[in-house]
């Protein structure tokens, strides 16, 4: 089995509960009481927007055609495959987890006694979790193509979809596919072996929306890429009614038979409803009460009654509440056993980091100086376990105030910086830069001009606060259409960082102090970008291309060596601005931990943004939409990776204080007032130049 990340995470809601109702294949049971383990996990994910058709490769195809056959000539039914699959993975995920918890078991044991067999039997034991996780990860891969062919329409039948609503938000006459939607053809799909494949190109708000039920609308990755863009061309109101009408005109009238269209139509709208709360909560339900009564009403009054889904859809609701509201304790109403399945894949995670980080770490391209090693070791005894992160502190900013106190962080200054490894200031600016990037989703950085977002300069002025930025400049969303506006606060904390970083420098009262900590941030930075935490790294670029910063004496008596980081920094800086995908290349995203530079991504949304959306007939680019949808996606396959480090909760407050204490700073106030910040000229050559100038201004006289 060959390991594709395209399914997320590693098949976690494969409980117990799941374990005492594997599937229960009723005949005509489809719309009564839709099946929940079919239900379960409905949103694509990241992958399918960024791979689309090629998500699900060949493998998946004849790894599908096969389930099921107890005999060559025999073949099964969907349902009998979805049984076979449902328990290989339940199986597969149970040795998955006890694995696990026997390498934890055997790393305390190669900690306390260091013997030779543990030691032996380590990375044999590594080798196993890794084929058991590529396992694992393919039978959901298999599970999501499943899911993924059920209840779609054929293509003719898509204006039937349209027409079934009773009331739409939308008003147009009867209308034929054509007027709808726009292809173009092309030779051959690779995924499905066609030939003559009908490909997107254009389609009216109503058409697209309508095309989310085609049978291929979940394969070809459509609908996760939809769930990312609709809002440049309707609103959430608009697209929740449409739903809710296909919902309440097909519900009460479908006939048991899943092959009638009705029946497609219900469930593939219950489906659709469902991948949107799952994967867009926040962005859309949370920030727009009115949305979410909607929907809660018509759950009770409509769904409730008719059709046993009703109570799951709420729960969802429920459910993403709680995590949304819960955001600033992630430790907190979590059960035991998700719990130790969070555990299990993080712990996953820290294992197999540690090797692949050494292999790229030789191979990383981004290197220009020779001779410079790694910033530092990994300090022995310190293991990257799952468990270490469990207790991350959870503030919404940089700036925030930790509830852990350091003794006196202003009266310490920048000597704790200077005292600490890099290494260890790398780690804990990584986790705190963590916090901030993974409450952000992809959405939030599209439609970043009508936040005033521009190129070379800082996102929101300082004297000017985010809500007084006009959102009618630039707005390439409908005017309805609600955004949050989390993204500014990811621009502002990293400004703060910069700032701050500005600010410890030209504070210094002496020039080896500065030399001292120019080395030291740059070394950082140096370690950051080498564990792929590329916004902390690009935020302290920032600070140090501070005008008064470069032209401090202190640059002068740089070592040649650490003054060669510089040029490393604005190469990778070139790097990541010359390819809005160059972080998605080869496998290393997949299981190294990443960061984006949040105004970067920004930046290349903002040039996929340019020119029309619409054609002269007013159909909408699904072309421009789908590139803009596969680049954001990187946000949420970033989030999944995870870095691990153990935090060490003084620091971080250490370093929380002395960024709030700058974030606000005027670097060149600061800088006036330290001499070490000019260039000195000696005594005797400066009174030597008065004696000159007095004897031309003599000469002048005579």
């Amino acid at each position: 089995l060959q390991s594709n990340s395209c399914g997320q995470g590693f098949a976690e809601e494969n409980t117990t509960s799941e374990e005492q109702a594997v599937i229960k294949i009723a005949g005509n049971s489809y719309l009564a009481s839709p099946n929940l383990p079919d239900f379960h996990g409905c949103s694509p994910g990241w992958s399918s927007a960024f791979y689309g058709a090629e998500c699900f490769d060949s493998e998946v195809h004849s790894y599908l055609k096969n389930l099921g056959k107890q005999k060559s000539s025999e073949s099964q039914n969907i349902d009998a495959k979805k049984v076979e699959l449902e328990q290989l993975l339940m199986m597969e995920t149970k040795n998955y987890r006890k694995t696990i918890k026997f390498y934890h078991k055997l790393l305390q044991k190669e900690r306390r006694s260091k013997g030779p067999e543990t030691k032996s039997m380590l990375p044999k034991l590594k080798g196993q979790l890794q084929e058991m996780k590529s396992k694992v990860q393919f039978l959901e891969l298999v599970k999501k193509y499943v899911q993924a062919k059920q209840w779609g329409v054929e293509s003719y039948v898509l204006p039937t979809v349209i027409h079934s609503g009773k009331t739409d938000t939308m008003d147009m006459a009867p209308m034929d596919e054509p007027s709808l939607l726009l292809y173009y053809n092309t030779e051959k799909h690779q995924c499905n072996n066609q030939n003559g494949v009908r490909v997107l190109q254009a389609g009216t708000p109503l058409g697209l929306m309508a095309y989310l039920y085609s049978r291929n609308a979940f394969l070809e990755g459509y609908v996760q890429q939809f769930l990312y863009t609709f809002r440049y061309f309707c609103t959430q109101e608009e697209f929740l009614q449409f739903l809710l009408d296909r919902i309440s005109s097909t519900l009460s009238s479908a006939s048991l038979d899943p092959s009638t269209s009705l029946t497609k139509i219900c469930n593939r709208s219950f489906y659709i409803l469902q991948a949107w709360i799952e994967d867009c909560y926040s962005v859309d339900f949370a920030t727009n009460t009115d949305l979410l009564d909607t929907l809660k009403e018509f759950i009770s009054s409509k769904v409730a009654s008719l059709n046993g889904y009703g109570e799951r859809l709420l729960s969802l609701l429920e459910d993403a509440s709680a995590r949304k509201s819960g955001s600033a304790d992630q430790c907190s109403g979590v059960d035991k056993g998700e719990e130790e399945s969070e555990e299990g894949r993080k712990t996953l995670h820290s294992l197999c980091k540690k090797l692949s980080e050494d292999v790229s770490r030789k191979n990383f391209y981004w290197k220009l100086s020779k001779g410079m090693g790694p910033v530092a070791q990994y300090q022995r005894g310190r293991l990257h376990t799952g468990s270490a992160v469990l207790a991350k502190p959870c503030c919404s900013s940089f700036t925030e105030e930790s509830s852990v106190s350091f003794a006196r962080a202003d009266e310490v200054g920048p000597f704790l910086l200077i005292e600490c490894s890099a290494q260890q200031l790398c780690w804990q600016l990584t986790l705190l830069q963590q916090e901030v990037f993974h409450k952000c989703h992809p959405v939030h950085f599209l439609n970043s001009r009508a936040l005033g977002v521009k190129d070379k300069c800082v996102a929101v002025p300082k004297a000017v606060s985010a809500d007084t930025v006009s959102l009618k400049v630039c707005n390439l969303f409908l005017s309805k259409c609600i955004q949050d506006q989390y993204l500014l606060q990811l621009l502002k904390n990293a400004d703060s960082i910069s700032t701050w970083v500005a600010a410890e420098i030209v504070t210094c009262h002496t020039t080896k102090r500065q030399v001292s900590l120019l080395s030291k941030f740059l070394l950082i930075a140096k370690c950051c970008y080498e564990q792929r935490n590329f916004a902390t790294a690009m935020q302290i670029l920032a600070g140090l291309e501070n005008l008064i910063v470069r032209q401090l004496p202190a640059w002068k008596i740089l070592p040649a060596k650490v003054a060669e980081i510089m040029e490393e920094l604005k190469a990778v800086e070139v790097f990541l601005k010359s390819d809005s995908l160059c972080l998605m290349e080869g496998d290393r995203f997949k299981t190294l931990p990443t960061i984006p530079s949040a105004h970067v991504l920004a930046m290349h949304v903002q040039q996929l943004e340019t020119g029309g959306f619409t054609m002269t007939n007013g159909a909408h680019k699904w072309t421009k939409l789908r590139n803009i949808a596969k680049v954001v996606s990187q946000v949420h396959a970033f989030q999944e990776n995870p870095y691990t480090y153990a935090p060490d909760f003084k620091l971080q407050s250490y370093l929380r204080q002395r960024i709030t204490r700058f974030k606000d700073a005027d670097i060149s106030a600061l800088a006036a007032d330290n001499c070490a910040n000019f260039h000195q000229i000696p005594a005797e050559k400066h009174s030597r130049k008065i004696q000159d100038t007095l004897r031309r201004m003599k000469a002048t006289f005579q």
